[in-house]
């Protein structure tokens, strides 16, 4: 059973892609499932990742507060103005522009962890960063695209604010006193949570798909084109950043990363949740969370082999 867990995870990429191509050809097999489960989904999800942690890994915060800085700093300042210069650069209508916007505000995802891990990057840096900008989505995210996205569409701060809470921090939190208090039952366990996450991530860009699927062939290449863009520009400017600092390598990879791969999940249920009348804007999260598990895969790859 390890084994096939270990395959699933070390291939999420492959996974995610799969799914996100057969929810599009045959959407009607996820269409009727109501998409208000993405949310207790991804709570799921940020269970596992609170699982994975331990009150010891929040230590890097404090014994190096610089490079945690920078990676937070980098995320809430680098994603969210690489997304306002692509919408208005290529001119993208509200709905699709609010989506990109979104992914650009949202704080890193779950996955970076796995990809600095097999990037050989800092991964107690990379948890740091992860949970750091995961504490302070709650007030970040939902200023951000007020201050983005205020002038396209309204934005219900105080909504999102609670949201991410709810299907974010109070997950996690659990996660963390679960393991504090069953260890024993946890380091059973944790050691299939990659796979199980990589499962239940491909199931909700599949249900994402499933439900966009029209809205997502209509939306044509443009937004594809703008949401790759988007990731590879986080990871190569979040890399420059790092290194204009001074920052060692493997703390530069896992900035890079951190970075450049988002909570695009969180991105689409916030879409769905607080953005109904603006349908297209679950897209940008949709692709994001199939494109970024792919470029993290190469960039894995690429920094595994700088590392040499």
């Amino acid at each position: 059973m390890l084994k096939i867990c270990n395959f699933i995870s070390r291939w999420m990429a492959f996974f995610v892609l799969g799914a996100a191509l057969l929810s599009l050809l045959f959407p009607v097999v996820l269409s009727g499932i109501n998409m208000k489960v993405i949310n207790p989904l991804l709570g799921i999800i940020m269970f596992g990742m609170g699982l994975t942690l331990s009150f010891s890994d929040f230590k890097v915060v404090f014994q190096n507060p610089k490079n945690v800085l920078i990676g937070c700093l980098a995320q809430f300042i680098i994603m969210p103005l690489v997304a306002w210069v692509l919408v208005k650069l290529f001119n993208l209508p509200a709905d699709l522009a609010l989506g990109v916007i979104l992914v650009g505000c949202c704080p890193g995802g779950t996955a970076s962890n796995v990809i600095a891990f097999l990037a050989k990057g800092d991964v107690a840096l990379s948890v740091g960063m992860t949970a750091c900008s995961t504490l302070l989505a709650p007030i970040l995210t939902p200023l951000l695209v007020w201050v983005l996205a205020g002038t396209m569409v309204d934005v219900d701060t105080v909504g999102m604010l609670l949201s991410i809470v709810y299907v974010v921090i109070l997950p996690i939190v659990v996660g963390l006193i679960i393991q504090k208090t069953l260890p024993g039952l946890t380091k059973r366990v944790v050691q299939y949570l990659p796979a199980f996450s990589s499962l239940m991530i491909s199931f909700v860009v599949a249900l994402i798909i499933s439900h966009t699927a029209a809205n997502l062939l209509a939306g044509g290449l443009i937004i594809v084109l703008v949401v790759i863009l988007h990731n590879l520009l986080g990871l190569s400017i979040g890399y420059g950043v790092a290194t204009l600092l001074g920052v060692k390598f493997s703390q530069k990879v896992a900035i890079s990363i951190e970075v450049g791969m988002q909570n695009s999940g969180l991105a689409s249920s916030l879409a769905s949740m607080h953005f109904a009348a603006f349908p297209m804007a679950t897209i940008a999260g949709a692709i994001f969370s199939v494109w970024h598990n792919i470029s993290g895969a190469l960039a894995a790859k690429l920094y595994r082999g700088l590392a040499k």
